[in-house]
């Protein structure tokens, strides 16, 4: 239903810095957040940031200050601005985007994820 073009993901190396970007189309329903989730092999699928409608935004714990997370004037588009990067932020990140259906659910689409890899 609802279509992603993700960027921005790559090779790094410690310390330095990449920023993503997602931009959404096709949606018809009433946003609530965008923001992005990694996941790891082996690991479960977690927060990494998000923004809701209104501007407030929430930062997995991991972060520790080095992400931030803004939205576009294009209100369908969200960066994610990664700086002192660590090998253990190694994963695929994959856009989120949660909506408000006119049934008052929440439902959550997903991108394809972008790899970003750190390393010396």
């Amino acid at each position: 239903q609802v279509q992603f073009a993700e960027s921005g993901g790559g090779l790094v190396q410690p310390g330095g810095s990449l920023t993503l970007s997602c931009t959404t189309s096709g949606n018809i329903y009433i946003d609530y957040s965008m923001g992005w989730y990694r996941q790891a092999p082996g690991k479960e699928r977690e927060l990494v940031a998000s923004i809701l409608v209104g501007g407030s935004t929430n930062y997995g714990d991991f972060v520790k200050g080095r992400f931030t997370i803004s939205r576009g004037n294009d209100r369908n588009t969200v960066y994610l601005q990664m700086t002192d990067l660590k090998p253990e932020d190694t994963a695929v990140y994959y856009c989120n985007l949660k909506t408000r259906r006119y049934n008052g659910g929440m439902y959550d689409d997903w991108g394809q994820g972008t790899q970003v890899t750190v390393s010396s």
